[in-house]
């Protein structure tokens, strides 16, 4: 049977490393996220995982793994995580003051001696939850959403790790209490996704909001600027007719004016009206890879130039523009028909997707009919002009 002083010393020492370690990871942190910040991007494909220029970091790896992040406790948003995690806190705090964290042998006698025995257990208890809460604290800073199986392997062994120390008197971390520090790894990385999630979503919103105020301003001004035109003419006419000139090209114009307005009335009334597009970035995501949006702008390609700016090298190639009294419908139809293409599973909003221009134009064939103008070839003109000029990142 170990020696309980053996097991006060070896407590000690895992306190003294686990605190080390912390520390340690911390300052690797600090140092890996300097050197990526330092580093230049290539503009070539990946290592594969075997590469020796990859860094092999067990959660790095983990996080380049994991799939699709499923939730384990299914809240409605990050402040019903936040507040579920306050809840859970209390209860660990309550668990710690109600000496129910630790349990303990209730006549272990050392010396001869139960009040000894007591003293020395209950000195012991206390460096061995000292030791597990700073490796169960150690575990939730360090926390990602996907390196939550690492955390909990690592929660675990040092569970394992305490319980052969204290077997001498029979002292272990209690089952509920390490599922309660479990449940608390599990909803940081919950709250964590989340709040990435809602993060996405307000900023998607924001754009929503800003092309729709663009899109607002652009068919008042048009408006303005038709209703300006439409005085004009009818001046015009007034004057022809008052001295009997020859009035019809003027009344063709005043026609082609009064269907731009109820045009441009319509578009500001219904909002499901718009262009679908299809465009692709042969330089930024390769070939084969096309997005599918829809804007109400009324000049589409401003938005298509718009997606082309500083946050891709290179302008988007436009394949075809479409027109329907309701795009978003049209927009969403051809979403699902390539749903199993995208090419962002975890944020399926992203419309990019694995596919050909050609395979595009054929579904919209089918839902539209003949498409007038459709352009199955990227231009690329400044991918194919800059592609020469690349170095050789992966020689």
């Amino acid at each position: 049977m170990n020696d309980p002083q053996d097991a006060i010393v070896g407590l000690r020492k895992m306190l003294i490393v686990k605190e080390r370690e912390a520390a340690d990871l911390q300052d690797r942190i600090h140092e890996l996220t300097a050197q990526l910040q330092a580093r230049p991007v290539p503009a070539a494909e990946p290592p594969a995982l075997n590469d020796p220029r990859l860094i092999t970091v067990e959660d790095v790896l983990v996080l380049q793994e994991v799939g699709i992040y499923e939730y384990h406790h299914p809240l409605e948003n990050a402040d019903s995580y936040k507040q579920a995690l306050a809840d859970l806190r209390t209860h660990v705090r309550d668990a710690v003051k109600g000496s129910e964290a630790i349990v303990i042998a209730k006549k272990f006698s050392f010396n001869n001696s139960l009040a000894e025995g007591r003293r020395l257990t209950s000195d012991l208890s206390k460096l061995m939850l000292r030791a597990y809460n700073a490796e169960a604290e150690n575990c939730v800073r360090t926390i990602r959403a996907g390196n939550l199986d690492t955390a909990k392997r690592r929660l675990d062994k040092a569970a394992n790790d305490i319980e052969k120390l204290g077997a001498a008197m029979q002292i272990y971390v209690s089952p509920d209490y390490h599922e309660l520090r479990i449940k608390e790894l599990e909803l940081t990385a919950d709250y964590m996704m989340k709040v990435q999630e809602e993060r996405e979503v307000a900023r998607e919103e924001r754009e929503r909001l800003r092309e729709e105020r663009k899109v607002e301003q652009e068919l008042a001004a048009e408006r303005e600027r038709l209703d300006k035109e439409q005085a004009h003419y009818r001046a015009v006419l007034q004057r022809l007719r008052d001295t009997g000139q020859d009035t019809r090209d003027i009344e063709d114009q005043l026609a082609r004016i009064a269907d731009a307005i109820a045009q441009n009335d319509y578009r500001a009334a219904n909002i499901r009206a718009g262009y679908v597009y299809v465009i692709s970035n042969i330089g930024a995501f390769g070939a084969g890879v096309v997005k599918i949006g829809l804007t109400r702008r009324l000049e589409p390609l401003d938005r298509v130039r718009e997606l082309g700016g500083a946050s891709v090298p290179f302008p988007f190639d436009v394949h075809a523009v479409y027109f329907s009294d309701d795009a978003v419908t049209l927009e969403n139809e051809l979403h699902k028909e390539f749903s199993s293409r995208l090419l962002n599973h975890a944020n399926q909003r992203r419309e990019f997707f694995f596919a050909t221009p050609e395979e595009v134009r054929q579904v919209l064939t089918k839902k539209v009919g003949n498409l007038l103008d459709y352009n199955d070839s990227p231009e690329a003109t400044q991918y194919f002009q800059s592609k020469g000029y690349w170095p050789d990142f992966r020689a």
